[in-house]
């Protein structure tokens, strides 16, 4: 089972949507701002929010067009999943979309994580657009799994 999203970012680049989501200031940008980590190829990056956090490895890199990860510690649902971000220009806008992929069954926990990754990707399209995004702990709460 997976959870897919895409936002459109108008005004920019694939390239500077791929700098968001493939450096510690970016990611601390728009996911949250307790980001710390290597986000080479092969690194590891270590992502801490009030409730507990994600350890996601970089597993492909291709600059400008796509991005992956592995989740390798946080939450047992999550272990072993992959997020994937692909990258495209189309006209005005550039075009990212989003999978985390490999969930093992539909608990409640991934409708939350659905919500939320809708809430960050916002977040993200905020952040590139404006300058500004509106990380973990400034993003909007929806439950009591923040």
């Amino acid at each position: 089972m997976d959870i897919l999203h895409r936002i459109g970012i108008r005004d920019s680049t694939p390239e500077k949507v791929y700098e968001a989501l493939t450096t510690i200031d970016g990611l601390a940008g728009w996911w949250t701002e307790k980001t710390e980590g290597e986000t080479g190829l092969g690194g590891v990056i270590a992502f801490r929010f009030i409730p507990g956090g994600f350890d996601m490895k970089v597993t492909e890199l291709d600059p400008g067009r796509l991005v992956r990860w592995e989740v390798v510690d946080g939450p047992p649902e999550w272990i072993g999943t992959t997020i994937r971000w692909v990258i495209e220009q189309r006209d005005d806008y550039t075009i990212v979309l989003f999978k985390h992929e490999g969930w093992r069954e539909v608990v409640e926990f991934m409708h939350h994580c659905s919500t939320k990754w809708a809430i960050y990707l916002m977040s993200l399209k905020q952040l590139v657009e404006t300058g500004e995004g509106a990380p973990s702990p400034r993003d909007v709460m929806i439950s009591d799994w923040h």
